[in-house]
């Protein structure tokens, strides 16, 4: 979209994604543009205290602050945060930020900006309402959206509205038990999908193999060479994602999974390593319809969807 948003008639939404690698905000208008000049981000990290982590947070939010256009309206702030989080409470416990647990974020954000709504949800559930309003997943109202890349995410929209669950974690695809795999889980359990099919864990896997490269972008040009450990590698984890989503479709009945993040851009035959799971379902073909495709929204779309929280908050039952 190219058109200038009118931000006094409809307001804006301060998106915030939290991550275990970076902490991005941005300002976006009711009608899902990031405001160019917006849009700040700082690292997290697995090396990073509790403080730095907080500093990083507010940091991103006073820079996007500054840029509030003239006149215009904060409706609220939207929150996609990695899982997992306890949504009555507002506090996060990312998995890869271990200095976190039952962190506060919502209260930081609250008294950061008084007066200002806050609503926190996982970042699955945000990159899934993303897809639905903007990207790939337009005109379904049943639909999985997945992040594959450092970690694994997921979330459900069903019946034409979001599923979080009690405690916020509903949908959460990368911590479902993948049958035959036993990959040993940061989480505490073997054969989580996070464990097998992430960026990083594809990698380790080749490396066990022989492979000598040393991230996803090296394993994306072995496997574009020819590689047969990285072919391996990445069916491996091709595959495991199909069986994962055949489970999740058998149990919620899916029309549509729309699959971005930094991982899924290895080679494009991912997604034909995906799909065979399905098509082996030959006695359910509500399996076999299950619509597979990429994300609509490139890079955008984790901050689309927080402001999704905010601006499409008629899906997002309050818990």
């Amino acid at each position: 979209m190219t058109t200038a948003p009118s931000t006094r008639s409809h307001g804006l939404a301060l998106a915030l994604d939290l991550g275990g690698t970076k902490v991005e905000a941005a300002l976006v208008s009711s009608d899902g543009v990031i405001l160019p000049g917006t849009r700040f981000r700082q690292p997290t990290g697995s090396t990073r205290s509790s403080d730095e982590l907080a500093a990083s947070v507010d940091l991103v939010v006073r820079q996007v602050l500054e840029t509030m256009p003239a006149g215009a309206e904060l409706r609220g702030i939207g929150v996609g945060a990695a899982g997992p989080i306890i949504v009555r409470e507002g506090a996060v416990s990312p998995l890869n930020l271990r200095v976190w647990r039952g962190y506060p974020l919502r209260a930081q954000l609250e008294a950061l900006v008084p007066g200002v709504p806050v609503t926190l949800r996982m970042d699955g559930l945000c990159i899934t309402l993303a897809e639905h309003w903007l990207g790939a997943a337009q005109g379904y109202d049943n639909v999985m959206g997945m992040i594959v890349s450092t970690g694994v995410g997921g979330g459900l929209i069903l019946g034409g509205q979001t599923v979080a669950g009690p405690s916020g974690n509903a949908g959460h695809i990368g911590h479902l038990e993948v049958a035959g795999f036993t990959d040993p889980c940061a989480c505490g359990g073997h054969g989580c999908l996070e464990a097998i099919a992430s960026g990083p864990r594809t990698v380790r896997w080749a490396r066990d193999h022989g492979f000598v490269g040393e991230t996803g972008e090296d394993l994306a040009a072995a496997y574009a060479a020819g590689d047969e450990t990285a072919i391996m590698a990445v069916r491996r984890s091709g595959g495991a994602i199909g069986r994962a989503i055949a489970s999740a479709a058998s149990l919620v009945d899916l029309e549509i999974v729309a699959i971005g993040g930094g991982f899924s851009h290895v080679t494009p035959d991912l997604f034909d390593f995906i799909r065979e799971p399905l098509a082996e379902r030959v006695e359910f073909g509500y399996i076999r319809a299950v619509t597979i495709v990429p994300s609509g929204l490139s890079g955008n779309g984790p901050l689309l969807g927080a402001a999704a929280l905010i601006h499409r908050a008629e899906l997002v039952p309050q818990p």
